[in-house]
């Protein structure tokens, strides 16, 4: 039986920011029980919702030092849908209103928090084979293990595995603080270990002494070692390439499911969504006040609205999409103040034509899955993406960037041999993405069976999690040997 022990910042369904939180909560389950035996180790937020803190039960405490001070560490512990999750405690830490705050709060939360996770395994009795350690919130772990964890028996063949959800994000504050709050030496402070361009660095860290190095894409995997997408850490990831995969992240079938979603008035699925598929388009139509029409090709976008999501791209052309003829563009999201206001500002001009919901609901973006023709999402990077992947799931044909995980997933429709299952352009261009645009909307008018046709391959490709467990456990077993 291999053990493997996940620690991670947050995950579903306890906390949630973004895609790690998926990831975090779908990938223990996915292992053959029979193999594996998985449990989660994550930090006690004050704002993981009642319904799961009174279930926890409590292990046991201890005290730690760190920075010259005495800390108390919980353990408590929660058994949910056949996984342990293990939850630290400190509320000096963890009682905030969100699971993130200030930059220096959060690096100092997350030194302990990593130096907890693995002081607590001796405590709790579980030795495992391989820490997985998720973004840099859980860097240190690695560097924890080559260090100070290294003299115990207990901790001397733990292998660690690095993954880097999104590389912007690293950890990054001066040498003095970092040094203080780890309790790291002087000697791990140097170019080639935790410092990068003089500041203390704590994903690099984790980079640099984990066994082995993923990321949430193929692609993304080769990006991140040129310049553009390496946000200064290139020359790392190029030097550790032997070590780094691309795995791409699955996305839960049970949850994205036209035959059984619950948000959705019509359910469908590959058999007959022809006839389906639309009546939810009708309903969307109406519920929003957009023009009731089959014929309209309605393009949706969930997201975040910032500038990675290629938010200025579609600022650029928005007037001139809003002219074509027979389109209509539903967005939900919130962000930068400049997208939501743009969004509301066409959302008044062409009011039969735009439906800007500028917060964030569940329930419609299932609908919106659901009963859009095209999903558009033309980011400037994307280390995964996860809207492509349920989009794809309900047969709502992606526009995308070819970047990231986004040209890992979704291919790009030759009319020639009749195959892809989305539309892409490659250089982040405004004209490039407009002209992509109208490509799809060109085929979906004049063209509808090569459009169904589509839509058949689009719903049969899978992106469940099964898939990309499988590609774990080869990894795991490697490092195991």
């Amino acid at each position: 039986m291999k053990k493997i022990l996940f620690v991670a910042s947050e995950c579903v369904p306890f906390v949630k920011t973004g895609g790690l939180a998926d990831v975090v909560g779908s990938l223990p389950q996915c292992f053959d029980k029979k193999y594996f035996e998985c449990r989660v180790v994550l930090p006690k937020y004050m704002c993981i919702s009642t319904e799961y803190r009174d279930k926890m039960e409590y292990v046991g405490h201890f005290y730690m030092d760190m920075d010259n001070k005495t800390l108390y560490v919980g353990i408590m512990k929660l058994e949910y849908e056949g996984i342990t999750y293990y939850f630290v405690d400190n509320e000096h830490y963890f009682s905030g209103p969100k699971p993130y705050g200030d930059v220096l709060w959060d690096i100092e939360k997350f030194c302990f928090f990593c130096k907890a996770a693995l002081s607590i395994l001796p405590v709790v009795g579980y030795q495992p084979d391989i820490v997985h350690c998720h973004d840099w919130q859980t860097g240190l772990i690695p560097v924890y293990l080559k260090e100070r964890f290294h003299e115990g028996e207990f901790f001397r063949n733990m292998k660690s595995i690095m993954t880097i959800h999104n590389l912007k994000f690293q950890g990054v504050w001066d040498v003095k603080t970092i040094k203080a709050y780890s309790g790291l030496p002087d000697y791990y402070f140097t170019p080639d270990k935790l410092e990068a361009y003089k500041d203390g660095n704590m994903l690099k860290g984790g980079l640099v002494f984990a066994d082995a190095i993923t990321t949430v894409s193929e692609t993304y995997a080769e990006e991140i070692k040129m310049p553009f997408y390496g946000e200064g850490l290139d020359g790392l990831l190029k030097a550790r390439s032997n070590d780094l995969r691309g795995i791409v992240n699955g996305i839960d079938y049970t949850e994205y499911n036209p035959t059984t979603d619950k948000f959705i008035q019509f359910p469908y699925d590959a058999r007959d969504f022809r006839k389906e598929k639309v009546k939810n388009k009708r309903a969307l139509q109406e519920e929003l006040g957009l023009d009731k029409d089959d014929k309209k090709f309605m393009l949706g976008i969930v997201s975040r609205l910032t500038d990675q999501k290629g938010f200025d791209l579609i600022a650029y052309v928005m007037d001139e999409l809003c002219q074509m003829d027979d389109i209509q563009i539903v967005i939900l999201g919130t962000g930068e103040e400049r997208y939501e206001n743009m969004f509301r500002h066409f959302d008044w001009k062409y009011g039969n034509k735009v439906s800007a919901n500028i917060y964030y609901s569940e329930g419609l973006s299932h609908k919106i899955y659901a009963s859009a023709d095209a999903f558009l999402m033309p980011s400037l990077f994307e280390p995964c993406g996860l809207s492509q992947l349920m989009a794809l799931r309900y047969g709502t044909i992606p526009i995308v960037r070819e970047t990231g995980g986004l040209k890992d997933t979704v291919e790009s429709y030759n009319k020639y041999e009749s195959t892809g299952t989305g539309f892409s352009f490659l250089n982040y261009n405004a004209h490039e993405m407009l002209g992509t645009i109208r490509f799809a909307y060109d085929v979906f008018i004049n063209q509808k069976r090569e459009w169904n046709k589509m839509i058949d391959r689009a719903m049969a490709v899978d992106f469940s999690w099964k898939v990309s467990a499988l590609k774990y456990q080869e990894m795991y077993d490697w490092l195991i040997g």
